[in-house]
């Protein structure tokens, strides 16, 4: 056993220790079942724990995590987590959080082919493709990258609302919002990007679903 495995068993039994004698009923009452308010679709990046940065704890955040924190309208994984969430959890809220520095987006602002991934970073290359003019116009590399997180995230809260899941929480009168954020690496503050929907309305007509 390589000594890093051992660690992280180690590891576990000292957090359980440490919960229960805090609290000897916690893991008891976390078995009962759960019921967050928010479901957080963030980057599979490890340096951005959803739970940590907005100090929830456990049951307090359904979570959803991929490269570059992607709604892509055909990925059914990131489907069925949002139709959970939604219809069986009813949350209220849903949160796509990007991060500064995100490698899938500093991916999709090259050409260099990386494998099997190509296939993912090129939906994030179509968000480049809707902003190409403004991104542009950054002559400072960085301030681009920056700004592609942002717009890539404000993207993937327009494309949530898209869903005919998120359209027929709406429908049926449901509390649903979207919004959108962008995670400091460097600071551990977070962005708000003041992209709130909670209607259809504020989609193009071509959009909003009729039930």
């Amino acid at each position: 056993m390589s000594d890093f495995y051992k660690k992280i068993l180690d590891n576990n039994k000292k957090w359980v220790e440490e919960q229960t004698n805090i609290d000897p009923e916690y893991f008891k009452d976390l078995s009962k079942g759960q019921n967050p308010p928010l479901l957080w679709i963030g980057c599979s990046d490890s340096r951005v724990p959803a739970n940590e940065i907005i100090g929830a704890k456990p049951g307090e955040v359904f979570v959803h995590r991929n490269i570059a924190n992607m709604v892509v309208h055909s990925d059914m994984n990131m489907l069925s987590v949002l139709d959970y969430a939604v219809n069986v959890l009813k949350v209220k809220h849903v949160i796509v959080c990007g991060h500064y520095g995100c490698g899938g987006i500093k991916a999709a602002m090259g050409n260099d082919s990386i494998g099997i991934i190509d296939n993912w970073i090129r939906h994030i290359k179509d968000v480049y493709r809707l902003h190409k003019t403004e991104l542009d116009s950054f002559t400072n590399e960085d301030d681009r990258f920056n700004r592609f997180v942002e717009v890539n995230v404000i993207e993937q809260v327009y494309d949530l609302s898209k869903t005919s899941i998120v359209q027929s929480a709406w429908k049926k009168g449901q509390e649903l919002t979207l919004h959108g954020w962008a995670y400091g690496l460097n600071s551990g503050f977070v962005t708000d990007l003041e992209v709130n929907i909670s209607s259809n309305q504020d989609l193009a007509e071509v959009y909003q679903l009729k039930f």
